[in-house]
C-alpha cells in the first residue's frame, strides 16, 4: 500500500489506470514535453505486461505465487512512472492543467515564509576543567512555546564576564547583566552544547543569554539569565 501522501495511487487497479491514462495523454503531448516516442512506446509495452498479470490475479487464481508475479510485474511500471515524473514532468515545466490531465496536483510553487523564532533557550552549565565552562543540553525552555524547526534554526550565545577588562577581553562587565542585550559578546552555533575557554578568568562570574535565530537571522526573545563562577 502506498503512503497517502504519494501521488500514486494505492491500488492495482488505480495504478493500472493511472498509467494507462498517461499513455493516452503523452500519445498525443509527449512531443511537445520533450518526451520521445520511444518513451511512450516503452510505457505501453510495461503496461501491457502489467495488465496481463492483474488479470490473471484476479481471475480467481489467488495463489501466492500468481500473486507475487503480479506485483514482479508492477514494479516495472511503477518505477518507470516515479522516473518519469521525476526526470520529464518539471524540465521543460509543464503547465497546471498539464499536470491535472495526468493525475497528479499541481507542484506547489509558493514558498512558506519562515517565521521569526517564538521559543526560549536555556541550557546546563558544567565544568570540564580549570577554566572551561561548557552549555550543555541546549534546549527550549521547559513549558513554553514548542519550537519550530525551521524559525528555531540556531542559536545565538551571548555572554560576559564580571571584572576588570583584561588584554584578551577588554569588554567585561561592570555590573550584573539584565539582558542579553547586556553582553558584549556573541556566537551563533547549531549544536546542542558548546565549549567555552576562559584563560586567567578564574573566579570571575560568567553571565550567558540564549536565543533561537532562523535562517535569515531573524532573532527569537531571550531565554533566562544564567550565570556561574569560571573554575
Amino acid at each position: 500500500m502506498q503512503s497517502n501522501r504519494d501521488w500514486l495511487p494505492g491500488s492495482r487497479m488505480g495504478q493500472l489506470a493511472m498509467a494507462k491514462n498517461w499513455h493516452s495523454v503523452l500519445t498525443t503531448k509527449g512531443t511537445q514535453w520533450q518526451i520521445t516516442a520511444a518513451d511512450v512506446s516503452e510505457l505501453k509495452d510495461i503496461i501491457e505486461d502489467s495488465d496481463k498479470a492483474l488479470t490473471k490475479a484476479m481471475a480467481g487464481d489467488r495463489s501466492a505465487v500468481v500473486t507475487a508475479r503480479c506485483k514482479e510485474a508492477f514494479e516495472p511500471m511503477i518505477s518507470y512512472m516515479r522516473n518519469m515524473k521525476k526526470r520529464k514532468f518539471f524540465n521543460p515545466p509543464l503547465l497546471d492543467s498539464d499536470f491535472v490531465s495526468l493525475g497528479l496536483s499541481p507542484p506547489n510553487t509558493t514558498s512558506t515564509p519562515i517565521p521569526p523564532p517564538t521559543a526560549q533557550v536555556i541550557a546546563d552549565i558544567t565544568f570540564p576543567g580549570i577554566h572551561l565552562v561548557e552549555l550543555r543540553n541546549i534546549r527550549a525552555v521547559e513549558g513554553g512555546v514548542m519550537p519550530d524547526p525551521r524559525s528555531d534554526y540556531g542559536v545565538k550565545m551571548c555572554w560576559g564576564i564580571m571584572g576588570q577588562p583584561t588584554p584578551t577581553d577588554k569588554f567585561h562587565l561592570t555590573e550584573v547583566p539584565k539582558s542579553g542585550h547586556d553582553l558584549p559578546h556573541s556566537k551563533f552555533r547549531r549544536r546542542k552544547k558548546e565549549l567555552f575557554d576562559f584563560d586567567g578568568e578564574s573566579g570571575n562570574t560568567i553571565y550567558f543569554c540564549l536565543r533561537y535565530e532562523n535562517p535569515r537571522g531573524e532573532a527569537g526573545p531571550f531565554g533566562p539569565m544564567l550565570s556561574a563562577v569560571i573554575p
